[in-house]
Formats: structure tokens, sequence, C-alpha cells
């Protein structure tokens, strides 16, 4: 059935697998109250009561069995998440019980909700527009303050409001020049060249900076990656533990004590910081070991910084050198930013000679495991160098969706193709094909013009129950 032709009735379970307190059972669709009303036993018929209401009784099979005590809350069409006749289970928590209470409902003629089908329904009935549907994903996936605000944002319209307002200031360009083409005859200029380029250039500009907030917010939605790095025993599993405050990776004076990858999320100033420890760089016959080498060497490729931790208590050999020049190698040819972290500040005095030529990109700083010095200041510079020039006390609203930024940047190909033809002096008819295109291309972002193949393909990342 095309998507925009569902009616049927769908259910699903919509709280995480597992054992808990409670789970949730939607189901939603034309028969969602009259499907569940027929298997719960209760004080009234849930076909008699109101709207947004919630009511105790007991589950039944279809044989009438009692599968579990439940509150069902009852939502009327249109006031439902979807938009439809709505229903909410709450059972106690268990896959058991859940199951059982899915089973039933879904032997009574409901089907199986697709993933995301529950918010795409919103969507289509007219709930929420995309931009705000994949909000809701992003809000459920957010992992710290920062990328929860930026969701919630997009979720309240914050990004829909921004492309209306570059779809208002082209569809008036766009009627000014095919109302002009009514009058191309009689040699009628409604509105001069230089202003509708005037009026080009300023909207060009305005969407071209909103789409250079997505270096932000992908920033805030994803994290950044730190990868940490180094020879062995030069406290990269101590730094990680230090950062995270537990110990997490064990210590030891032991070299390759670290043989496998280990990663934890760490939060700062709400920023989400993907920490990976990794194995010691050094040449080895242990098979295992160069295992954990060729790992390391993975992360690195993936890494948006490195941190390559160096005892300044020794001095550095040739074969350092030549390690840590490898390593800028790498950290440019894939674009990462690079700290060499002096570990053991505490015994060295900061005396340690650090000689490598390095770019703008690259920097040094001593720090010590045992004292904490420096560390502090090593994670405000992860902060500045993932989010330079940040504002975090600015309510301006952030792309996190790169199906947002990509359809952004057609939008001013299109325009950039209207201004040169307007340039050129050729005809309103030609300019108007691109600026109809442009607003095409936002009118995607929002699901004006979302052909049905992109929307399946937007809402398969959602979980099944949302």
């Amino acid at each position: 059935m095309p998507l925009r032709e569902r009616n049927d009735t769908i259910a699903a379970v919509a709280t995480p697998v597992g054992e808990g307190g409670i789970a949730v059972i939607r189901v939603s669709g034309g028969n969602a109250v009259a499907l569940c009303d027929s298997l719960f036993a209760g004080k009234k018929p849930l076909l008699d009561v109101p709207s947004h209401t919630v009511h105790h009784g007991r589950f039944l099979t279809g044989g009438g069995e009692t599968i579990d005590e439940v509150l069902v809350s009852v939502f009327r069409a249109p006031h439902s998440y979807t938009g439809e006749e709505s229903v909410e289970i709450s059972c106690h928590g268990g896959m058991f019980i859940t199951n059982k209470i899915l089973y039933a409902v879904l032997s009574k003629g409901a089907r199986t909700a697709d993933p995301g089908e529950f918010t795409l329904r919103a969507f289509l009935n007219g709930k929420m527009d995309l931009t705000q549907a994949e909000a809701v994903a992003a809000l459920i996936h957010a992992k710290t303050e920062k990328s929860h605000a930026a969701s919630l944002a997009q979720l309240s319209g914050g990004v829909t409001r921004r492309v209306e307002h570059f779809r208002t200031n082209l569809i008036d360009l766009c009627s000014l020049l095919e109302l002009e083409l009514d009058f191309s005859q009689e040699g009628v200029e409604l509105t001069k060249r230089d202003d509708v380029i005037e009026k080009l250039d300023n909207t060009i500009t305005d969407i071209k900076k909103f789409t250079t907030s997505y270096l932000y917010g992908r920033v805030l939605r994803d994290g950044v990656k730190v990868v940490l790095t180094g020879k062995p025993n030069a406290g990269k599993s101590s730094l990680l533990n230090i950062l995270l405050q537990q110990n997490r990776a064990i210590v030891s004076e032991i070299p390759g004590t670290t043989r496998d990858v280990i990663e934890e999320n760490l939060s700062i100033n709400g920023l989400l910081v993907r920490l990976v420890d990794t194995a010691g760089i050094r040449q080895s016959e242990d098979i295992i070991e160069e295992e954990s080498i060729r790992r390391t060497h993975e992360e690195l490729e993936s890494a948006s910084v490195i941190a390559v931790m160096i005892d300044s208590s020794e001095m550095m050999t040739k074969n350092d050198s030549e390690l840590y020049h490898s390593l800028l190698r790498v950290s440019r040819k894939n674009k990462s930013i690079v700290i060499f972290l002096l570990n053991k500040s505490d015994l060295t005095n900061r005396e340690f000679s650090f000689d490598l030529p390095l770019t703008e990109n690259e920097s040094q700083m001593f720090i010590s495991c045992l004292t904490g010095d420096g560390i502090p200041e090593f994670k405000q510079r992860l902060f500045k160098i993932s989010l330079p020039n940040y504002d975090s006390g600015s309510s301006s609203i952030l792309l996190q969706n790169e199906r947002h930024k990509v359809a952004l940047e057609k939008a001013v190909e299109k325009l950039d193709l209207a201004r040169q033809t307007l340039a050129n002096g050729l005809s309103s008819d030609f300019v108007a094909v691109d600026l109809r295109a442009a607003l095409d291309y936002l009118g995607e972002i929002i699901g004006i013009t979302t052909p049905d193949d992109i929307l399946q393909n937007i809402f398969s990342k959602f979980c099944i129950g949302k």
C-alpha cells in the first residue's frame, strides 16, 4: 500500500526490549480503540470513554484468559500523536507479557508497525512536518545536553521556520517574475533586474550561513572521536581513567598491557567525546599484540582528534621521532587534529625537548596523569578545537541532519544558476525554472515535495515503536 494511503491498524512495543517496571504497547489506526476494547476488561468499554483518559483493567487473550493488569490510555483522532485513533497499553515490564499482549492485538487484525511508522503517520496526517519527525529520532538518541537542546529546537519547528523563510522570499520573487511574463508583450518590467539579483544574493548568503551551522550540529549530534595513541607505557590508559574518573583500563608498568581497543563516552561542557584507548605502537613479534597495533591504525584512520601520549621523562630517540612523524602523516592525510600530550610533567619540570614542526592543526601541551596537571586545559582544548568559534550561549538553530544540508546546497546551486541567467539578460521564464527547482529542494526538507522513496528511507532508520 502506498505510504500516503495507509489507514490500517498497526501495533508495536514502544519500550526497549528487556525487563523493567512497565512496558508500553502502541496501537494506532481506524480500528485501534474497538480492537483493544475487545481484549480489555475494565469498568467501562473503551468505545465509550473520551479522549485522553486512562483506564485500569485486565488485558485478555483472544480466548478470554487474563494476561496482565494494565492501564490503557485512549486518544481520539485527530488529537493523538499519529492523528488517528490510538491506544497505549501500559503493562508490567518483561518480554513474555509484552509479546503476549502484542500477539493478542495482532490476532484481532492489527499488523506489526514498520520502523518509524507511528511518526510517519503523524507526518502524513499533518501533526508535524518532516524536520520535526526527524527530530523525534534525534531527540531519542541525544547523548548530551547540547545535542538534546539542538534536537528539541528542531522538534519545536526551528529548522522549519528558517526553511519557510527562504521559501517565502523565493516564492515572492518567482511570483513577480512569472507575473512579468504575462505582460512581456507590452514590455512591462515589474521589478528591476538589479533588485532581483540583490534579493537573490541576500537569500543565497542566508542559506549558505545556515548550511555552515551543520559543522556544529553534526559534532553536537555525533560527538567527536578522540583516539589516544603513542608508545607503550606513555600513560594512555591512565589518562583514560582520569578523564572518565573510574578505573576503566588496566594500568601496569609492563609494556603492552592494552591489547584491545577500549571506547567510552565522556561529556565535556555538553559535547560528546568518544574516547578510544588503543594499544601502544611498537615493533612486536607477539601475534596478539600485532593485531592490537593493526586495530590501533584502523582507529587512527577515522579519528577526529589524535592525542599522542609521550613520556616526557625520557629523551626522544630517532625511532620516537619517526613514529611521531608517521602519526602526523596519517593525521594530515585524514585531516585529523593532533595534540601531543607531554606526560609526566611533574618529573621533567617542562624541560622536554619537542622539536617536530607542527601546523595550525597540531599542538603540544604538558600534562601529568599523576598530579592532574594540565588535564582541565586538555579538556578545554578538546572542546575548542571540536567547536571552533562556537557560541554556547547562542540560541540560533543548528542543522544536524545531512539530508537537510545536501538539499540546501542543491537549492543554492539552482539559485546561482538563476542569478547567472539574470545577469546574462535572459528571459524571466528561464529564471523562474531555476527558482522553482530551488523551491522543490527546500520543500524536500520539510516534506512538501518529498517523494515516497525518500520518506521510506528516512523512517526506516527509526526504531519499531516510534
